[in-house]
């Protein structure tokens, strides 16, 4: 008996418990009904599971693997975002493709190395300037979010964009996200800097700045001096000559000053998609109104699909904090934003919740890439904490500045409260939500971003990234190899900063470390560490103390020469031209130069941060 009504797609328990229910209906009619009904119930779940999820993805500046309890800290309260990778997986060899903020951002967008776009920089410069240059994410490349679009996905960012504004007139917006295949546009075009901040000393080419005065300076003194000279008949000049080089001191200042003097109007602006909303933005409300417009768009779009992506701008300096968390933490001010960045994150899971989406939202939460060392102000300390690894931001090859959280929830989807630690990539996240969305990544181009899926669901056990390599600008620094047969994750560094001072951990002495020339020592051969056995790379291996050393350097030479062959040449974004400020490029909400406005919406304060 119990055969036939396994046939029929029933167990034998369950066909008993009907015999018993009702033992007068024929055996036949009660199997054909119970099979039908756990037909229609096994439709039902593929069709929720073929539904469209709705993608959430929020991105921290600046933010430290350290900074979060989830990864280890006992120090700062993150009580959301160790929620997050509680009900979610979180991944401990998350790795950014660059250590600064717009080529990051470039290959997050974009599911490719920056150097393929145009967005790793040869020079001195290494990312955007100015909301008036003309660089930024070429239009021929594809987002995640125009491929999201094109499956039907309402797409919207709030917060910092960072990859340009426009290319050759004001108007033209051909770097700005409704040109990347996103329809809503709430945020700033730019990033933070201690300049959009009132009393701050100015971040922008601060040395640069420094020596532009010094030569006005020098200028002046010596129109002076020839002025008094010629009034008091000490030195034989004409007044031709004085009043030449007096208009020549105004010039070269007036050239400069229109730009650095300015820097609080020019970049640090607000924008909802192609208006201004806020020239300069102020600051004390700048959180409420990212969240506000955050749950706005997951409220508006909640019958779905839709992809919000929610680029903070905690926790790069000047670290602006509302009152609600100042004195919060332990760590200072730094802490104190980190606190509320991670309060802002468990307001939108909330407004998730709330709107009965949390099943059906693949929910993502990573930073650009590690904590500054050098943001310092005095003995106090404004970044962030990279834990046990090595180095920070703006250093290509070191752990301390590519290695990032990165936490991934889809209730139902995803296993809860797992690790993995297998090696991935920000740039996964292209492939992973055009997967899930039901689209297809271009294949006209090469993408190095993997589908995470069958990672996270455990379906496979390795990463399928075999080789990674991290660039400092357009300068390869090192490469990773997973070995996967034998566990070991070796890294080669062909080029490391030189810290300043000696063994200071960083480049205290000039902001923020070079990528090339004088500031750095190349490696022949590389320096080679096992990041299983030494992942803090303190003690690089040798031949004497690794048998395999010249044979994994011979390996991993072989695939860098293989990943240059698929490098193209394309125009730098970054080039001094490209990235120096244009006047007549300048995003202005008046009649350039008077560009001030405050066009924000009254109940703007209803989301009170705390």
């Amino acid at each position: 008996m119990g055969i036939a009504w396994l046939h029929g797609g029933l167990s034998q328990a369950e066909g008993e418990r009907l015999e018993r229910v009702s033992p007068s209906f024929p055996r036949i009619y009660l199997t054909t009904l119970l099979a039908l009904l756990i037909s229609l119930d096994a439709r039902g779940t593929n069709a929720a599971l073929n539904m469209k999820p709705n993608i959430v993805l929020m991105l921290a500046d600046d933010l430290g693997i350290g900074d979060l309890g989830c990864y280890g800290n006992d120090t700062i309260n993150t009580p959301n975002i160790d929620r997050l990778a509680k009900e979610g997986v979180k991944l401990t060899q998350h790795i950014a493709a660059a250590s600064l903020c717009t080529p990051s951002r470039a290959a997050f967008l974009t599911g490719r190395y920056p150097i393929r776009s145009g967005m790793a920089s040869g020079g001195s410069y290494r990312a955007l300037q100015w909301n008036a240059g003309s660089g930024g994410l070429p239009a021929n490349e594809t987002t995640f979010a125009k491929v999201l679009q094109q499956q039907g996905y309402a797409t919207g960012l709030v917060g910092k964009w960072h990859q340009g504004v426009n290319c050759d007139s004001v108007h033209d917006h051909c770097h700005h996200p409704l040109s990347h295949g996103f329809n809503y546009f709430y945020g700033m075009p730019f990033t933070l800097l201690n300049n959009c901040q009132d009393h701050k000393p100015p971040e922008l080419d601060a040395a640069l700045q420094a020596k532009l005065w010094f030569y006005t300076q020098l200028i002046a003194l010596a129109v002076l001096t020839a002025l008094v000279g010629k009034t008091t008949g000490l030195v034989f000049v004409t007044w031709k000559v004085v009043t030449f080089f007096a208009l020549l001191g105004f010039l070269f200042f007036a050239s400069w000053y229109s730009s650095y003097g300015f820097v609080k109007y020019w970049n640090c602006i607000l924008m909802r998609n192609h208006n201004i909303t806020e020239q300069p933005m102020k600051l004390e409300r700048t959180a409420s109104l990212v969240l506000k417009e955050a749950v706005s768009f997951i409220q508006s779009n909640k019958h779905g699909p839709f992809l919000l992506f929610v680029s903070f701008l905690h926790v790069h300096t000047p670290l602006f904090t509302t009152e609600a968390f100042l004195g919060k933490s332990r760590h200072g001010i730094y802490g104190d934003n980190v606190e509320e960045m991670d309060w802002l994150v468990g307001q939108i899971l909330d407004a998730i919740d709330k709107e009965g989406l949390r099943n059906n939202t693949l929910t993502y939460f990573a930073s650009d890439h590690g904590g500054q060392l050098e943001a310092q102000e005095g003995t106090i300390q404004l970044g962030g904490w990279n834990g046990i690894y090595k180095g920070g931001k703006g250093m290509g090859g070191w752990e301390g500045g590519i290695r990032v959280p990165g936490i991934l929830r889809w209730p139902g989807m995803l296993p809860a409260n797992t690790v993995v630690d297998e090696p991935t990539s920000l740039m996964d996240i292209y492939p992973t939500v055009a997967h899930v969305a039901g689209g297809t990544v271009p294949q006209d181009r090469i993408i190095d971003g993997r589908n995470l899926l069958p990672l996270l669901q455990q379906e496979v056990k390795h990463s399928e990234h075999e080789f990674m390599f991290h660039y400092c600008g357009s300068y390869l620094h090192a490469v990773r190899w997973h070995q996967k047969d034998s566990g070991a994750l070796w890294k080669a560094h062909y080029i490391t900063p030189i810290f300043h001072p000696k063994g200071a951990g960083a480049c205290y002495g000039k902001g923020i470390c070079p990528c090339s020339g004088e500031g750095v020592t190349r490696h022949d051969p590389p320096l080679l560490f096992d990041l299983s056995r030494d992942p803090s790379e303190a003690v690089p291996l040798s031949p004497d103390t690794e048998p395999l050393f010249h044979t994994v350097l011979k390996h991993i030479g072989r695939a860098v020469e293989e990943h240059r062959g698929t490098l193209t040449p394309v125009p730098q974004q970054l080039s001094l031209g490209n990235i120096m400020w244009k006047p007549w490029l300048q995003p202005c909400c008046g009649t350039f130069p008077f560009c001030w406005c405050d066009n924000e919406e009254s109940d703007t304060h209803s989301y009170k941060v705390g």
